[in-house]
């Protein structure tokens, strides 16, 4: 199947929340316009490259992916495929941040030191709220990550003695500290690993108790090995096969994989008003400049129209993703691609996202 003939394929692939399977007339227009925009961002990208679409309008969710195969696109249904999803694994990290507070075991502007075992290097106070939304001044990396390190898998043998060394010797915060919001891995998984102190458990145990059991996220871990055999293989920036990243004690930063139909299933409880922890997380915390702001774990927009737009993105060796959300008006939009967050042109898969919201929010 070419390209042109891709553009003009109408099939819906995927039916849910009650629509029927035979759209009416309005919504599969929009749904042929969504495709058609998809394969135009994506032409360029390799032999191999797989998107994974979920489109949610008022509420309503369709999937639909496309693979590159020949140099030439094809529709699927790939709502179950997993992928790692990288830095939106952040946002995760902050709705357990959000349980904890509702739940009283910590407060945001708490000095995580009163939290673990391992003194802080010249007694630098870092608390809760300024890890989820970068305003630590801490350092995108740690210093002692490098200079051994192997680009394919950079994090792996990362391990928790690591870290403890960079937070008691290394450890030093930028003169931006409380007063600019400065993206941070390490912030992310420092307050991942905070939050493990705190309750004696591992990571993934937090997420499934929290989030992955309550919202039915069945295809959604931090171990690879349990979602093997669904899992898309990434690619690098040249479009070869590339090894998946294990982020060892910076999981929470971006260790999670999972498919647009769990991801999916998270948006949706956005929408919904008694899920306090996850309105805990859209709150702003933080003004960047007069159209961004930032909450914990998410960014968000200020649109012309005067709407926002809560939305994160992630990349890894061979991974590119992104999600936006109107709670509002129950709108969203969530890729999940095995395009590199190296290739040349992997801005296309976030520009590809904002542009499909504006078409659904028209």
């Amino acid at each position: 199947m070419r390209l042109n003939a891709v553009l003009v394929f109408s099939f819906l692939l995927a039916a849910s929340c009650g629509r029927s399977q035979t759209p009416d007339a309005t919504y599969k227009r929009l749904t042929d316009s969504l495709q058609a925009v998809t394969c135009q961002h994506l032409k360029g990208f390799p032999n191999g490259t797989h998107a994974s679409l979920a489109i949610i309008e008022n509420g309503d969710i369709r999937f639909f992916g496309v693979v590159r195969v020949d140099d030439s696109l094809h529709l699927v249904d790939s709502k179950q495929a997993v992928f790692e999803i990288g830095s939106m694994s952040k946002v995760f990290t902050s709705t357990l941040l959000a349980n904890f507070v509702l739940e009283g075991k910590v407060r945001l502007n708490d000095d995580i030191g009163d939290y673990i075992d391992t003194p802080i290097n010249e007694g630098a106070r870092i608390t809760f709220e300024s890890l989820a939304n970068h305003t630590s001044g801490l350092p995108r990396l740690p210093s002692n990550l490098f200079p051994m390190v192997n680009l394919d898998n950079p994090y792996k043998n990362y391990d928790d003695g690591k870290l403890e060394t960079y937070l008691s010797e290394n450890l030093k915060l930028s003169a931006n500290a409380g007063v600019k919001s400065e993206y941070s891995n390490l912030g992310a998984g420092l307050l991942g690993y905070t939050l493990e102190k705190v309750s004696g458990k591992e990571y993934e145990e937090l997420l499934d108790q929290y989030i992955f059991s309550k919202y039915r996220m069945q295809n959604s871990t931090t171990r690879r090995e349990e979602i093997a055999d669904r899992l898309v293989g990434g690619l690098n920036g040249y479009g070869k096969p590339t090894p998946n990243w294990d982020l060892a004690s910076l999981v929470a930063a971006g260790g999670i994989l999972s498919t647009t139909e769990d991801l999916a299933k998270f948006a949706l409880a956005q929408f919904d008003t008694t899920n306090r922890d996850l309105e805990l997380t859209r709150q702003k915390t933080f003004t960047v400049n007069e159209r961004t702001d930032v909450g914990l774990g998410w960014h968000i927009n200020h649109t012309e129209a005067g709407d926002q737009w809560h939305w994160h993105n992630g990349g890894t060796g061979g991974y590119r993703s992104c999600m936006v959300i109107d709670v509002k008006h129950k709108n969203g939009v969530i890729i999940l691609s095995n395009v590199s967050a190296f290739h040349n042109d992997s801005g296309k898969i976030d520009q590809l996202c904002f542009t499909l919201m504006g078409m659904v929010s028209k």
